[in-house]
């Protein structure tokens, strides 16, 4: 089941707030917002932890347990693709989820990402919606600009 739009926005509202409670204090990786809903319902919700660690889609798939299962997710910043660790990524957890749906608000440019989480969510059949609301949620990552292979990870 698919959210209507209006609720879409709200939704990523909420995430961006969620984003806003440790920006400044995730280190080198970007504060993230997450919200996870089904069936009208939100279902899970995280941030970034202190430090860069967890990510916030971690938090939140943990909240939602087998009801992220054709939910729909809100994230503030394209899930990464891959991890620093050899954890798995945050691309990686969506899909293995099950969510039917995940709407981003901005694209990241890190080389851990840069596409990477989008074709991973893609070639796991889930529909991606990248854009809404990234004019807000743009503000979060002014100070968190990748460029090249030395630069933060998420």
């Amino acid at each position: 089941m698919l959210v209507p739009m209006g609720d879409d926005s709200s939704h990523m509202r909420r995430a961006i707030a969620l984003a806003l409670k440790n920006l400044g204090r995730t280190g080198e990786n970007p504060a993230v917002g997450c919200v996870v809903v089904s069936d009208g319902q939100v279902v899970g919700e995280g941030w970034t932890g202190e430090g860069g660690r967890p990510h916030a889609e971690e938090v939140a798939l943990g909240q939602a347990g087998g009801r992220a299962r054709g939910a729909t997710v809100y994230v503030t910043l394209e899930p990464c693709g891959e991890r620093s660790s050899g954890a798995a990524s945050c691309g990686a957890r969506l899909a293995a989820s099950g969510v039917a749906r995940v709407v981003i608000a901005c694209p990241d440019a890190s080389r851990l990402a840069a596409a990477r989480g989008l074709a991973r969510l893609r070639a796991a059949g889930i529909a991606v919606d990248l854009g809404l609301l990234a004019g807000e949620a743009a503000a979060l990552y002014a100070q968190y600009a990748p460029k090249g292979p030395a630069q933060p990870r998420r």
